[in-house]
């Protein structure tokens, strides 16, 4: 009797990571199941300082993948993921009169395991792919139509306004007899004045 023995998965582990495994756990309840984009995605977002060595960690799983079983990447989801609690690291703080302050400092193992999707969950996932593209297509070209009769409609508006004649050059005119008037005004105000200035010398001199 032969056994043969077939890798459905493929993990990859990060030893001693200095976090606490309850704050790992909160990371790895994101990507747990998801497919390997979508983790990556969700991991490259997050604002947890666990989601960086937790998305090493799943690129070596699927490097791993690829290399030793041949698998693409696209085929792989987080089939498993978890935390466990490593030793604890000691180490005191010096209190008053001559106590210490004891310091925890916890790590924790991480450990993720992907896996292939199924034949049939592939075929969903391609049917769904080719029909999201087969629509893509019709969507922008009713996008292009709508952008073009919205142009040809905003031209025939332009064209079906009456054009504005101008009349530059009695503006200019116009302009021109404002400041000959303001001229005028100012001569004849100067002009007042310096009767009145002679008057009163005249007067003086008498």
């Amino acid at each position: 009797m032969t056994v043969t023995l077939e890798r459905t998965s493929t993990k990859a582990q990060i030893k001693f990571l200095r976090m606490s495994a309850s704050k790992a756990r909160v990371v790895l309840n994101l990507v747990r199941g998801k497919k390997v984009g979508e983790a990556f995605q969700i991991l490259e977002f997050s604002e947890r300082l666990a989601a960086e060595p937790i998305s090493k960690c799943l690129a070596s799983a699927v490097a791993n993948a690829e290399h030793n079983d041949d698998i693409a990447a696209d085929e792989l989801f987080v089939a498993e993921c978890f935390a466990d609690e490593g030793p604890t690291i000691k180490r005191f703080k010096p209190r008053a009169r001559g106590r210490a302050g004891k310091i925890n400092k916890q790590t924790c193992h991480v450990t993720i395991v992907v896996a292939r999707f199924t034949q049939e969950e592939l075929d969903a996932f391609r049917a769904s792919q080719e029909l999201r593209d087969a629509t893509r297509p019709t969507a922008a070209k009713a996008k292009s139509t709508d952008r073009k009769r919205r142009v040809a409609k905003s031209k025939k508006t332009v064209e079906e306004e009456p054009a504005v004649e101008t009349e530059p050059q009695d503006e200019v005119s116009q302009e021109q007899e404002v400041a000959e008037s303001a001229e005028e005004t100012t001569e004849e105000a100067t002009s007042e004045e310096s009767e009145v200035k002679e008057e009163a010398t005249e007067e003086e001199t008498d």
